[in-house]
């Protein structure tokens, strides 16, 4: 199986030693697509956009889709996402912006309450399949 990074500036760079994303080909499933972590974070100015989930989830999905265009998916070959809320109260709010982003059929999900960095409501990470 031969991996293959996924780098895009169309949004944020990693704040660490990883990767943005990273595609796997030449698996019987077809191509496998890992996308890091990701921030409702502005691809330039790397500050936080939003101030509310809603707003935040909407930054975070425009993030995630220029990552997976950048590895020729969308997020409707997304099969697994990992969201981490600041606060798990916030999960009615976010679900509806979720909702608009993740259409039938819909990818399996884990959501948990994280402690993440000053501002930051939510953090999502996915898989996905081409």
């Amino acid at each position: 199986m031969e991996k293959k990074q996924i780098r895009t500036s169309k949004a944020p760079s990693p704040a660490g030693p990883y990767s943005q994303g990273i595609v796997c080909s030449g698996g019987t499933a077809g191509n496998l697509i890992f996308v890091a972590g990701t921030l409702p974070l502005d691809p330039v100015t790397k500050k936080v956009v939003g101030s509310t989930i809603g707003e935040q989830t909407e930054q975070v999905f425009k993030n995630l889709g220029a990552i997976l265009a950048e590895a020729g998916a969308s997020l409707k070959d997304v099969v697994k996402v990992t969201v981490h809320l600041s606060d798990i109260g916030h999960i009615s709010t976010f679900n509806t912006e979720y909702e608009k982003h993740v259409h039938d059929p819909r990818p399996v999900r884990t959501t948990v309450g994280s402690t993440m960095g000053p501002g930051i409501m939510v953090e999502i990470d996915v898989i996905a399949v081409t």
